[in-house]
């Protein structure tokens, strides 16, 4: 995946369409995931096709990227949870992008509009804090025990299989820390042909979770080259113009913004999400203005369905639509 292509995919249609919460619709359709030290990669194991109908289900909602059900998985996690060896964990790993691909080919094939481009796939890879299991991916605490070293052994049977795992890009996801994400671009520049997104947990308008400025962030994303785009996800969408803006001076036209935030409701560990009216509309009313600021690939994260999905490729193609329209007429 090039640098090139996905300009393209912009420059030609406006931002790139991501997927939403993948557990959501999982679970929307019977999984039971809350409190599972795998969530939704175990179901790569016990019910693949439940996962591979779900990535139908948002491509046929218009998402131009599906990522894979691979976040919260680990050699280390398959290992101690499905008993499985090392080989058949790395195996199972690399299933999780067979069956985006599957369903993407599907697509192509039955269903993809005429005119419309083939779909990309996005290898997940998550902080070392899903693995923990308590909650520090939107902390990053960890990381102050730990060195850039440490969090690169960590990552790096992870980032071996999926960068070779024949996925358009990796998706560094809900990285709360600097340190860790400097691990994790080390790790990159070991694998010079693979391409990347890395997107950040926040803590506010302007602060990674750490409480390190965005702006850090942003500067240390620019000295990776095989960085396609470096955002937010799995926050409030009401933080992600000011994060934006934060740092928005350091936008350049080899690196644009991927923002993806849940949908605004509360996390609350012992009941999970609590139901809000807020459900993804805030996402839809803001997303135009993350495309204004240079956001490049806009989708969601937990509790973004494909409803939700269909709703915002219509609003961003409708706004890119508008304003092609409102160019021509000021060049007559």
């Amino acid at each position: 995946m090039s640098s090139a292509r996905l300009r393209l995919f912009m420059d030609d249609e406006g931002p790139l369409v991501l997927d939403g919460g993948l557990a959501t619709e999982l679970e929307a359709r019977g999984a039971k995931l809350q409190g599972d030290p795998l969530w939704s990669s175990r179901l790569l194991h016990s019910d693949p096709e439940a996962v591979r109908e779900a990535h139908y289900r948002f491509l046929l909602a218009g998402a131009d990227v599906v990522t894979t059900a691979t976040y919260q998985a680990s050699i280390a996690g398959f290992i101690r949870h499905l008993e499985l060896s090392s080989e058949g964990s790395r195996e199972l790993l690399m299933s999780g992008v067979q069956l985006a691909k599957d369903s993407v080919d599907r697509f192509v094939c039955a269903a993809r509009p005429s005119g419309r481009r083939r779909p990309l796939v996005a290898a997940s890879i998550g902080p070392y804090g899903a693995f923990l299991l308590d909650g520090s991916e939107y902390t990053g605490a960890y990381a102050e025990d730990m060195s850039v070293e440490d969090l690169k052994v960590w990552h790096r049977p992870q980032i071996e299989v999926l960068a070779a795992s024949g996925a358009d890009l990796v998706a560094f996801e809900t990285i709360p820390s600097i340190k860790e994400a400097t691990a994790l671009l080390e790790l990159l520049r070991e694998f010079p042909d693979a391409k990347a997104w890395l997107s950040f947990s926040c803590k506010d308008g302007r602060c990674v979770s750490d409480g390190r400025p965005f702006t850090d962030a942003v500067r240390l994303a620019h000295r990776c080259a095989q960085l396609l785009a470096v955002g937010v996800n799995c926050c409030s969408p009401a933080l992600v113009e000011p994060l934006l803006d934060s740092a928005g001076s350091l936008l350049s036209p080899d690196l644009s913004w991927v923002v993806y935030p849940n949908s605004g409701e509360d996390w609350v560990s012992e009941q999970g999400w609590l139901t809000s009216e807020k459900t993804a509309a805030s996402i839809l009313e803001l997303s135009p203005t993350w495309m204004k600021q240079g956001a490049g690939l806009i989708g969601g994260c937990c509790r973004i369905a494909p409803a939700h999905i269909a709703e915002l490729r219509r609003r961003l193609k409708s706004s890119c639509t508008s304003s092609a329209s409102a160019v021509r007429l000021e060049g007559k």
